[in-house]
C-alpha cells in the first residue's frame, strides 16, 4: 500500500468516526441541554467535514492536531453519564487526561472532570426565558440566528417576537428572506416559512411573532403571551437609561442594548465584567464590537504584565451608518462613499474601557479608519507595559489564555502566516490574536486583533443575555483561573 493509500484510508476512518459523533452530540444537546465543544468551538449541528476541520484547527493554538480518535472516547463516556445543562469541552478533556497521573480510565476521568454537571450536582432545567428583538438589522438578524440555533431542547432562551416599523407590501416576506440569506454570513442553517395571516416567521420550528410599532410605548407584550422577557434593542436609537426605559412595558423584565450605553448604563463585556451585573439591574449595554475586541486581551495583558498606557487603532469594515455614494451625513467624513474610500472617524471603544475595566488606571486612547470591506475588522493595540518582556513570552501567555483561561470564549489565537480578514467571517470569539503580526520590544507590545464585528459581537450579546437570564450553563473542565 502506498503512502497516498495510507493517508486516504486514515481520512476515511476519521470520517466514519466523525459521522458517529453527530448523533451523540445532537442527542446530548436536544435531550440534556449539553453543548459539546472542542477548544471552545461548538460541535452542535456541525457536518462531518466541519468536525474534522475543527479538530485540525487545534494545531493552530495547541501546537498539535487533535484526532477524532482521541476525543471520541470522551464523547462516548459523556453519553453514559446523568448530565444536566452544561458546556463540555472534549478537546480540553483529551488534553488534561494526557497530563493526569492518577491512572484513571477515560470513563473514570471524564466522570470526575464533569462531576459538577452530573447526578445530584446537575442544574435543573427551567421553563426557558422569552426574548424579544427590537429592530431587525445586521445585528438583530444574526442574534436571531444564534437564538434559534441555541434553542436546543426549548429550555433555554426562546425568541418570541421581533418589533419593527411597518415597511409596506410584502414586509414580512422580505424580512424573512433577509434572515434566510445573507451576503456575508451565508444561508440560514435550517428552514424558514412565513405565516402572513398571523404575522409570524417559523424558523426551525420556532414561532416568532413580528410586531409592527413605531415606538416602544405602543406595545403590550403580554397580549402576545410574552412574559418576563429580555428585550434586545439593536436599533441604537436610545442609549441612555431614560430612553431605554421606554422598553420596560408589560411583559418585559430587562433591556439589553447592542451599542455603547451612556450615562449610568452599565457597559458589559462578557468574560470580563459580566459578573458585576446586579440582579436587580434592568437596563444594560453590551458596549461596542470594538470594545469587546480590545478589552479581553487588554485585561489578559494587564493581569500578566501591567499596562501604563495604550492606544488602539481600529481598521473597521464599513457599516450601514455610512453612505454608498457621497451624500449628506451629520458626521464628518462619513458622508463620503463607504465602498470607495478609507474614512477616518472616531471610536468610543477607548473611553468605554474605563467602564469595563475600572481598576485599570492606564490611559487608553483610540481612533478608527473605516475601510471598504463589508465585515471583519482589526484592532491594533499598542501598549506600554509595566515591565519588559519578550515576544515569545507574550505569545505563550496569549496562547495559554485562549486555551485554558476564563477568557477562552472571548480570545482566540491563530498562527497561520497568510491569514486575512475574510478568514474570520463567522468567528464566535470577540477577538483573535494574530501571532505572526505581534511585535514586542522591551516594555512595548503591539497586538493585532482580528474580530468579526457582526457575528463575533452578536455571540457576545447572546452570552450576556444568557447570563442575565440564568441560562448561562457552566463549562467543564473548568477553565484555569
Amino acid at each position: 500500500m502506498t503512502v497516498n493509500d495510507d493517508s486516504f484510508t486514515n481520512w476515511k476512518n476519521r470520517e466514519e468516526i466523525a459521522e458517529s459523533m453527530i448523533p451523540m452530540i445532537g442527542k446530548l444537546h436536544r435531550e440534556r441541554d449539553v453543548t459539546v465543544l472542542l477548544h471552545s468551538r461548538s460541535l452542535v449541528n456541525k457536518s462531518v467535514v466541519s468536525i474534522l476541520k475543527t479538530h485540525r484547527f487545534a494545531r493552530q493554538i495547541a501546537g498539535a492536531e487533535l484526532s477524532v480518535t482521541e476525543t471520541m472516547p470522551f464523547l462516548r463516556a459523556l453519553t453514559t453519564l446523568d448530565l444536566g445543562p452544561s458546556q463540555i469541552d472534549i478537546g480540553m478533556l483529551a488534553a488534561t487526561y494526557k497530563s493526569d497521573d492518577r491512572g484513571l480510565s477515560v470513563e473514570e476521568f471524564t466522570a470526575d472532570a464533569v462531576a459538577g454537571a452530573a447526578g445530584t450536582n446537575k442544574i435543573d432545567r427551567g421553563e426557558g426565558r422569552d426574548v424579544v428583538l427590537y429592530g431587525f438589522g445586521r445585528i438583530g438578524r444574526l442574534v436571531a440566528r444564534l437564538l434559534i440555533e441555541k434553542a436546543g431542547s426549548g429550555n433555554g432562551l426562546r425568541l418570541r417576537a421581533i418589533v419593527v416599523r411597518g415597511g409596506g407590501e410584502q414586509d414580512l416576506v422580505k424580512r424573512a428572506s433577509l434572515l434566510r440569506r445573507d451576503s456575508v454570513h451565508g444561508q440560514f442553517q435550517g428552514t424558514i416559512t412565513v405565516d402572513e395571516d398571523n404575522s409570524t416567521i417559523l424558523a426551525n420550528g420556532n414561532a416568532i411573532k413580528v410586531i409592527y410599532a413605531d415606538d416602544p410605548t405602543q406595545v403590550d407584550y403580554t397580549a402576545y403571551g410574552i412574559k418576563n422577557a429580555i428585550l434586545i434593542d439593536n436599533t441604537g436609537k436610545w442609549r441612555d437609561r431614560e430612553g431605554l426605559s421606554k422598553h420596560l412595558r408589560p411583559g418585559i423584565d430587562k433591556v439589553v442594548l447592542t451599542a455603547p450605553g451612556k450615562g449610568d448604563v452599565p457597559n458589559i463585556v462578557h468574560g470580563v465584567n459580566h459578573d458585576t451585573i446586579k440582579p436587580d439591574e434592568r437596563i444594560l449595554s453590551c458596549a461596542s464590537c470594538t470594545t469587546n475586541a480590545i478589552v479581553p486581551p487588554l485585561k489578559a495583558m494587564a493581569d500578566e504584565y501591567g499596562v501604563e498606557r495604550g492606544h488602539v487603532e481600529t481598521v473597521h469594515s464599513f457599516t450601514n451608518d455610512q453612505n454608498l455614494l457621497d451624500n449628506y451625513h451629520k458626521s464628518d467624513r462619513r458622508g463620503r462613499s463607504a465602498p470607495l474610500n478609507m474614512v477616518i472617524t472616531e471610536t468610543g471603544a477607548a473611553s468605554a474601557v474605563a467602564k469595563a475595566l475600572p481598576d485599570l488606571q492606564a490611559k487608553i486612547t483610540g481612533s478608527s479608519i473605516r475601510v471598504p470591506v463589508p465585515d471583519v475588522s482589526i484592532a491594533i493595540l499598542n501598549l506600554q507595559l509595566s515591565r519588559e518582556t519578550t515576544r515569545e513570552d507574550v505569545l505563550d501567555h496569549l496562547r495559554e489564555v485562549s486555551l485554558t483561561s476564563p477568557l477562552k470564549r472571548q480570545i482566540d489565537f491563530i498562527s497561520a502566516p497568510d491569514a486575512v480578514s475574510s478568514d474570520f467571517i463567522g468567528s464566535r470569539h470577540a477577538s483573535i490574536v494574530d501571532a505572526g503580526a505581534l511585535k514586542v520590544e522591551g516594555d512595548n507590545a503591539i497586538l493585532y486583533l482580528w474580530y468579526d464585528n457582526e457575528f463575533g459581537y452578536s455571540c457576545q450579546v447572546v452570552r450576556v443575555v444568557q447570563h442575565v437570564s440564568g441560562v448561562e450553563y457552566p463549562t467543564y473542565p473548568a477553565p484555569a483561573v
